[in-house]
């Protein structure tokens, strides 16, 4: 079965609109702080060992813009791998290998999650993981989170219906104090 893993940027205020693009008042905001080499790696690392791709129809479109024209060993990971859009009004996806699902979200992913054999990775499309965590659909998220505080723009976690435990299983820090921590769902 698989699992449903969340990567996202985050600032210490917990904003993760635009943190590479987008009309947004402070958009590219990650690009302020640097990683390091280490964290480029753990991030270009991350990528490589997914199996597929959970995205919502706007982080879609982001993609497909951007990935078909960059060559190399993420690229072609990206360009090649399967990729899932969970929307209602994309109906002919241009980027190869990418499937449209449509339906009640907690049907389609818990099907996909039967269906693929390991890690299906969500980066970004905050609208699809505050529904996947509503629906108690999220396995894992990965946080890097920048130390700046915006003061403004959509936020990752918001309400959900019941309370949720989750263990920390990781927790390192990158390049100008940035630090990555790594919580899997607690079914204790």
């Amino acid at each position: 079965m698989g699992t449903i893993v969340v990567t996202t940027f985050s600032s210490l205020d917990g904003v993760v609109q635009a943190p590479g693009g987008e009309d947004f008042k402070y958009a590219n905001w990650t690009f302020d702080f640097d990683r390091g080499a280490d964290g480029e790696k753990f991030k270009n690392d991350e990528a490589l060992g997914a199996d597929a791709l959970l995205i919502g129809r706007r982080t879609y479109e982001g993609f497909a813009a951007a990935w078909p024209n960059y060559a190399g060993e993420l690229a072609d990971k990206y360009n090649s791998m399967p990729k899932y859009v969970v929307s209602s009004t994309l109906t002919d996806p241009p980027w190869n290998n990418t499937q449209v699902l449509s339906g009640g979200l907690g049907e389609v992913v818990t099907r996909l999650k039967s269906e693929v054999a390991s890690e299906i990775q969500v980066p970004g499309s905050i609208q699809l993981v505050q529904g996947l965590l509503a629906a108690d659909l999220v396995d894992e998220t990965r946080l890097m989170t920048f130390p700046v505080i915006l003061g403004t723009g959509r936020r990752l976690f918001g309400e959900t219906p019941e309370k949720t435990r989750w263990k920390l299983t990781q927790s390192v820090s990158f390049g100008e104090g940035i630090p990555v921590t790594v919580y899997r769902r607690d079914l204790t």
